[in-house]
């Protein structure tokens, strides 16, 4: 049964709202509603796309098979690039959730657009390219997770998970009513945006961001997936025992190993499988009660949800008493049981879009639609020995993205040129045939995508990371990366400089800051820095 409760908007600490309408069969209060929502407008000429932007929170091209990964099979992710274009080198520009939407949203870096961590409040008042599409007679929609803590602004209609939301059965907000809904979160999103295209007025062209939760932590697949990768002993990453030997303190000292995942809440321990919590969870956990928070995502199964979870983690907690395990042995059972427990998540995430692009196909919208898939930033698996993101290093630093849009994306391309998620708003404006606002800082990958790279393309990319004193403690930093090179600096409360070689060092494990043959590409990459630190108007 759904259950509506009224929800204050007051206060700043209003959490991203979302009204699932929807759980299967409402479509036609879904209907009601978007009728009622829909004013009169020029219709758009056919050639106007409409839009589908997808996007997942914590999704790693390691786990993109067409981005090479030997992790898992991501078939419908990878068709939307095989059937128009995959950005090899995409990346964003500062790795954490809210921050990343924010870029995304407005195409200007986080000091512009005022969200430079997940604790600050967006301002909904800046231009956006949801309101700018809006204008120009588009039907705006969000449906999933939003991650910023202010009211939705831009859209037609939102629907959206409350904070970082549920796996399963989710409370979703829209204006003042939240309802729960009873499901898996995934395949709920994706219900509540095909519903959404479904009953749109079909004379009006659509811009809809569908945006799911998974796979964040704390990675709690949907009971038809929970064994898919049981079977399987994953590779350890080739730096998953790494030391930090060379770099600076900013590496020793996060909070974001696989050891310091908690045994409750990240890897489903009950209370008896263990004699007492371990792992710090990031500095923040000092506020966050992991093992009341595990117990209250457990029991908010339906009896059904918590049968199938039983079923599969009874044996498993089992075999984890019966081990006793310590040392390595321990770290890296952590490992197994959080890495099969992601990719769980990705393989649910990649089945519903495939349900979304079967719809397309099926009612004859693929080939006037512009389909985006990215995800706010990338994440570790492992690599360096940790998981979570906010580091300028790889893993964390680079994000998929591919396209399709029939009309106007040759199918089979592969871009090495450097994408950053700043590029996105512009993007879908310049396809969609709006003029982008010179306040914006990225540049469109429309020229890209048709085959026409611009000459004058970037060689180089600015990133900045803000948060110290929050969860994981990843230092302050920013730094400039180029295609071979990436020199970071770490500072606040830390002086310290971190210089790479990409095609010597591909893992960054050796910090060359420090070695005399490296001293003339040092001073190219500060140069560099300083140039682009003036053109995002960082300095004067």
């Amino acid at each position: 049964m759904i259950r509506s409760v009224r929800i204050s908007l007051l206060g700043s600490f209003f959490l991203y709202a979302p009204t699932a309408l929807a759980a299967k069969g409402a479509a036609f209060v879904l209907a009601t509603l978007w009728g009622l929502s829909i004013h009169a407008q020029d219709v758009a000429p056919a050639s106007r796309p409409n839009i589908i932007f997808i996007m997942t929170d914590d999704h790693a091209v390691q786990a993109v098979s067409s981005y090479g990964s030997k992790l898992i099979e991501t078939p419908h992710i990878d068709r939307i690039g095989r059937e128009g274009i995959r950005f090899e080198n995409a990346f964003v520009t500062n790795s954490i959730c809210a921050p990343s939407r924010a870029v995304i949203l407005t195409g200007k870096y986080s000091h512009l657009n005022g969200q430079r961590g997940n604790r600050d409040r967006f301002d909904g008042s800046q231009t956006t390219f949801p309101k700018l599409l809006q204008q120009a007679g588009y039907h705006t929609a969000l449906i999933g997770k939003w991650h910023l803590t202010s009211e939705p602004t831009g859209f037609d209609h939102w629907s959206v998970l409350i904070d970082q939301g549920e796996y399963y059965n989710p409370r979703m907000v829209s204006g003042e009513d939240t309802v729960t809904l009873t499901g898996y979160t995934t395949d709920l999103i994706t219900d509540l945006s095909i519903n959404y295209i479904e009953n749109r007025n079909a004379g009006q062209p659509f811009c809809l961001l569908y945006h799911h939760k998974a796979p964040h932590r704390n990675w709690m697949p949907k009971p038809e997936v929970l064994a898919r990768f049981e079977h399987l002993d994953i590779p350890l990453p080739p730096t998953f025992y790494d030391d930090y030997r060379t770099r600076s303190a900013a590496a020793r000292e996060a909070d974001m190993r696989i050891d310091d995942m908690f045994l409750s809440y990240d890897l489903k321990l009950l209370p008896g499988d263990y004699e007492k919590e371990t792992g710090t969870g990031g500095a923040g956990s000092r506020f966050f009660d992991a093992e009341g928070a595990w117990q209250a995502d457990y029991q908010a199964l339906t009896p059904e949800q918590k049968a199938a979870w039983d079923a599969h983690y009874g044996p498993l907690r089992a075999a984890f008493r019966e081990a006793n395990l310590s040392g390595n042995a321990l770290l890296e059972w952590k490992y197994q049981r959080y890495i099969k427990d992601y990719l769980a998540c990705v393989a649910s995430v990649d089945e519903n879009i495939g349900r979304l692009l079967e719809y397309l196909d099926r009612t004859g919208l693929a080939e006037n639609t512009l389909v985006v898939y990215t995800s706010d930033q990338g994440f570790y698996l492992g690599e360096h020995g940790w998981y979570d993101k906010r580091f300028m290093y790889e893993e964390s630093l680079r994000t998929p993205l591919v396209m399709r849009y029939p009309q106007a994306i040759k199918a089979g391309q592969v871009s090495d040129r450097m994408a950053l998620n700043l590029d996105l708003a512009p993007s879908i404006l310049d396809f969609a045939g709006i003029a982008i606002p010179t306040e914006m800082q990225g540049r469109s990958l429309r020229a890209i995508a048709g085959g026409r790279p611009p000459k004058d393309w970037r060689k180089s990319i600015y990133y900045h990371y803000y948060e110290l004193e929050a969860w994981h403690s990843v230092k302050k930093h920013y730094g400039v990366r180029t295609d071979r090179y990436k020199l970071i600096h770490f500072y606040d409360d830390i002086d310290a400089w971190e210089l790479y070689d990409l095609e010597k060092d591909p893992h960054e494990v050796n910090n060359a800051f420090e070695n005399r043959s490296y001293r003339k590409t040092s001073r190219k990459l500060h140069r560099e820095l300083e140039r682009l630190r003036k053109e995002y108007r960082l300095v004067d």
